[in-house]
């Protein structure tokens, strides 16, 4: 009998070891084309052994919230979301990257760069605590629009959808893929990008808490080797990771996927210079996986 319980009790240990050891993970994803490889890898169900799972949000913003409210343990977002929130959680680290967007952060506006210098009033809708506040001071400072009365009106990128502008003020539109492609429609034309506000490196990366990494690092290592891979097969075959992901990326045409994963760049294998690059802004190389 006492053997019996032993043989209980030993594995009882070694199943709540294993339980341990495969507490689930939540990352937090918004819609962007550079987030793609997550959301393939989990429709594919590569992560489910990993136990890792994603919380869909509408906005950099909504993902912030959700790792704050400790609702996620990990999320995705540029340095702007990891430079906020490193302020309340100072352990929190890039882990792995993803993309650089090169065109697919842009400003939009119903005039041209020439009309919105001759403008006195213009109204600036944008994610006020994301990377469109850089963008939009940028895009102000290299156009010499610091002297005009700007308005700044903060909406998530589900809220712009739809809106009814008055287009008979002057408007500007900090937004991102796929989100440009209904305001295009709309009537509002590309006036900058990140591919040609060259002082603005825009990366996304997944971040979390260092004592994360430390705990589940081969986890994460596959992870991360999960998204290499996604990367590749969504290179491969655009058509069937349209097919996989659109429902993530507000249900977005083959063309106009394919013409988003244009305007950005797979950086998980970054090149040196890049890496040197992102050392200035706090991506620890040691750190990455």
């Amino acid at each position: 009998m006492k053997y019996i319980l032993l043989v209980i009790s030993i594995l009882f240990l070694l199943t709540s070891c294993s339980k341990k050891e495969q507490e689930e993970l939540k990352i937090s994803v918004n819609p962007w084309i550079g987030y793609t490889p997550i959301f393939y890898a989990y429709e594919k169900g590569y992560l489910k052994d990993l136990n890792i799972k994603i919380i869909p949000t509408v906005s950099l913003g909504e993902s912030t919230d959700m790792f704050s409210l400790n609702k996620s343990n990990m999320l995705s977002g540029t340095q702007h979301e990891y430079k906020s929130l490193k302020q309340e959680f100072n352990s929190l680290i890039p882990i792995i990257l993803i993309d650089r967007s090169y065109g697919g952060d842009m400003i939009l506006s119903n005039r041209t760069i020439d009309e919105l210098k001759n403008s006195k009033d213009i109204k600036v809708y944008l994610e006020i605590d994301s990377i469109n506040n850089e963008m939009i001071r940028s895009f102000i400072k290299d156009n010499k629009l610091k002297h005009k009365h700007i308005t700044f009106i903060n909406k998530d990128q589900a809220q712009l959808q739809g809106f009814n502008f008055n287009k008979k003020e002057n408007i500007v539109i900090v937004t991102y893929t796929p989100y440009d492609i209904k305001l295009k429609k709309d009537g509002f034309n590309e006036v900058a990008s990140t591919k040609d506000i060259k002082e603005l490196l825009v990366v996304d990366a997944i971040y979390a808490k260092k004592e994360l990494v430390e705990k589940n690092k081969k986890r994460l290592e596959k992870f991360k080797n999960i998204l290499d891979q996604s990367i590749k097969e969504i290179e491969d075959d655009p058509k069937k990771a349209h097919e996989i992901t659109a429902k993530y990326l507000d249900n977005i045409s083959i063309d106009d996927f394919k013409d988003s994963l244009d305007v950005i760049k797979w950086i998980n294998n970054p090149s040196k210079e890049l890496i040197i690059e992102l050392e200035k802004i706090g991506y620890l190389k040691k750190n990455l996986i």
